[in-house]
């Protein structure tokens, strides 16, 4: 125990000599291992911002997306290429022919710029059933009303406001019975939405609500749809229904082959499982970039250790030539590294954590669900390779410093 007492002695007095150096050499490892950190906690949080607004959405809904798909990965217009496929007609077929879907709603959407008496605003208008209320159960209406449902295929020049809208537009004022500008088209307001928030990344206060048939027709010059919602009664097997969504789509399209299908339908849990998979892949394989700068960081220790073994070429010598043996040296400079990773690797775990808290709390502030989430398995990887690193990048100065001859280390200039 003597021993190593006085091996730690002489390693933070080499600490306390190079203060500043000691500082730099820790800072690849800091770098990286507070990277590893804050990417597996800021994709941790990213997946719950996403699950938390499927679920606010509803786990009793299927969606419908035009476009093929792998039974475990995202349809191709997640991708943002356009597919025509489905239809108004093909909502219209699910809810006749399904008795356990209560209602489908289709949803078309476009960029848009709204006026009233010279004021502008950006946002984005979605074209939807009237149904739209009975699908999504978080949306309300504030003031004024929805379409009705067998509006939704009329072109009819009525708009409801997202909450965020009508107080950038009209700034206080009454807006029901106001005529405003989309995309120069007139609309009147007939309705203005409850505060929603955010749900993923799109405000979903700052967008205008129209009729299918006017997004369609006078916006888009569009026959298609960009998806569907189904809502499914209580207690359904929602496997059962996703099957006969399926096949009621086959008829609808006149597939016989269900390999080439032109459609996904997924359910919300289904959804929420493939994203889950994704998102996990895709912060697996950040981290391990994050990470190729812990070999930096290692190759930088493993210069600096080298480094002090020449400037201590005569203090080796003469511990040898009082007796301490190719171990004992070995010893001393493989725990220095170690150590100095271990230093930097505690730093670098702090400021992980902490920087992952700050986006945490940003994120939340500006209205987002997102969770503050600080995986053991993050904190196994880093600790992991702080082992790893301070071990394979000690060894070599080690070997080396042990490997000194007595008499020509004592001869050193």
């Amino acid at each position: 125990m003597h021993f190593h007492f006085k091996t730690y002695l002489l390693i933070l007095q080499a600490f306390r000599r190079n203060k500043m150096r000691t500082f730099l050499t820790s800072l690849g490892i800091i770098i990286g291992i507070s990277s590893v950190i804050m990417i597996m906690s800021v994709g941790a949080g990213a997946q719950s911002l996403v699950v938390n607004q499927v679920k606010s959405i509803g786990t009793d809904l299927i969606g419908v997306l035009p476009g093929a798909s792998e039974s475990d990965g995202p349809p191709a217009t997640v991708f943002g290429i356009v597919i025509t496929t489905l239809t108004y007609n093909d909502a219209k077929a699910i809810v006749n022919q399904i008795p356990q879907v209560q209602g489908v709603a289709a949803y078309v959407r476009g960029v848009a710029t709204a006026s009233w008496q010279g004021e502008v605003v950006d946002t984005s208008f979605l074209g939807v059933s009237g149904n739209y209320l009975q699908i999504e159960s978080s949306a309300e209406v504030a003031k004024g009303n929805f379409f009705a449902e067998e509006q939704t295929e009329q072109v009819a020049r009525e708009a409801v406001l997202g909450s965020q809208v009508a107080e950038d537009l009209f700034d206080g004022q009454e807006a029901l019975g106001q005529s405003i500008k989309i995309n120069k088209e007139n609309f009147r307001v007939i309705g203005v939405m409850k505060e929603r928030g955010s749900s993923g990344f799109q405000n979903q206060d700052n967008q205008i609500f129209i009729t299918l048939g006017a997004a369609q027709k006078l916006m888009l010059g569009i026959n298609y749809v960009s998806f569907l919602r189904a809502k499914v009664a209580p207690d359904v097997d929602i496997d059962y229904v996703v099957s006969e969504i399926e096949h009621v789509l086959r008829e609808q399209h006149n597939i016989s082959n269900p390999a080439d299908d032109d459609f996904t339908v997924r359910s919300a849990e289904q959804g929420l499982d493939t994203l889950k998979s994704l998102t996990n892949a895709l912060n697996y394989f950040l981290a391990m970039v994050a990470a190729i700068s812990l070999l930096v960081g290692g190759i930088g220790i493993m210069n600096i250790m080298l480094v002090s073994v020449t400037e201590s070429t005569r203090e080796i010598g003469l511990r040898k030539a009082v007796g301490a043996t190719k171990r004992d040296i070995s010893v001393q400079y493989l725990a220095q590294t170690v150590l100095l990773s271990a230093l930097g690797g505690i730093i670098g775990i702090i400021w992980g954590v902490l920087i992952s808290g700050l986006v945490a709390l940003v994120a939340n502030a500006l209205g987002y669900s997102w969770d503050f989430v600080i995986s053991l398995g993050s904190i196994l990887m880093a600790v992991s390779f702080i082992v790893l690193v301070g071990i394979f990048f000690g060894w070599y100065p080690a070997s080396k410093a042990a490997n000194l001859n007595p008499i020509e280390a004592l001869r050193y200039e």
